[in-house]
């Protein structure tokens, strides 16, 4: 028998779900409170949560194999210090086609000037304004892990070039060219949009610097639906106050929420939304675990692995 602690704030949900799928030898306790998990859930060896609020039991579990998080980023988890003597698994796989619907509607806003056309209809004018196509764009992936891998097949079929920075892996097709290690100046030349997808590590922290938009085009435009650590915010909105940089969509921050005296509040042609690229859909999320559970109680490899040293 094994006994499962359900600690999130959506923890009744969650409950019934993992409920309905019968999973056997499961035995399930579900709070949204640490305290309560601690006092009643010391015989867990399985924890389904949110990062923020397992972090505070794990040294309270004796019997821990495994936690499920209900998050994609787990930075509480692999923090220094915090326990690793067990078995991480993320929700890479949920976000995926969110943040496709997310990164080409600003793509497709941008190119066809969906703004602009509402702007002169506003005005009952009819502005001619030239709308241009993502066909043969180059699109560049600052990470192609599985939301990138998305991200490139889609853009694959509007017909764009994609090119793809990496820490090692090379195993998306749609991705024409890679690039590893210092030559990412050279991933970023001609690129008409580049889309950070990166977690928050320690290499990754802002590893779109200066350079690396000085090294853009000035038609360029910069999406972020990563992490907020990953881009210096003040190079930044530096370059696109100075029209170095076309424009920017920014879904992620180093401050959440942005701050109202942030200079990125003001500067010219930047998109600002609250982290909602992709949303925690509950009925995925719990789908994860049901499936991972039988290859948990089989020995299998599980999906989503977290890798404690990479931090994803």
């Amino acid at each position: 028998m094994h006994n499962l602690l359900i600690l999130s704030r959506h923890f009744r949900e969650f409950q019934d779900l993992i409920q309905a799928a019968n999973l056997p030898e499961l035995s399930i306790l579900a709070t949204q409170d640490p305290a309560d998990a601690i006092q009643r859930g010391i015989d867990s060896d399985l924890v389904f949560g949110e990062p923020s609020l397992v972090c505070h039991v794990l040294s309270s579990l004796p019997r821990l194999r495994w936690v499920q998080s209900t998050w994609a980023g787990v930075d509480p988890l692999v923090a220094p210090g915090m326990r690793r003597d067990y078995m991480l698994t993320n929700v890479r796989r949920v976000y995926g086609p969110m943040m496709i619907e997310y990164v080409f509607g600003y793509l497709l806003l941008i190119e066809r000037h969906i703004l602009t056309r509402w702007q002169s209809q506003a005005s009952r004018v009819m502005g001619l304004h030239p709308a241009w196509l993502l066909r043969n764009k180059l699109l560049g992936l600052l990470g192609v892990g599985s939301i990138g891998s998305h991200l490139a097949r889609t853009a694959y079929h509007f017909g764009m070039h994609v090119r793809g920075y990496t820490r090692r892996s090379e195993d998306c097709p749609e991705v024409e060219q890679y690039y590893h290690g210092d030559s990412l100046t050279e991933f970023a030349s001609g690129l008409d949009y580049l889309v950070c997808v990166l977690p928050n590590t320690d290499s990754t922290r802002s590893l779109v610097d200066a350079n690396l938009l000085a090294a853009l085009p000035a038609h360029a435009w910069l999406i972020n639906v990563g992490r907020g650590s990953t881009v210096d915010e003040q190079a930044l909105a530096d370059a696109l106050n100075s029209h170095q940089l076309a424009g920017s969509v920014l879904d992620v921050f180093n401050e959440e929420p942005l701050p109202p005296g942030h200079p990125l509040w003001h500067t010219p042609n930047t998109f600002i939304t609250a982290h909602t690229a992709a949303i925690n859909d509950p009925p995925d999320i719990a789908a994860l675990f049901i499936e991972n559970y039988p290859r948990f109680i089989r020995g299998n490899q599980l999906l989503g692995r977290v890798d404690f040293k990479q931090g994803y």
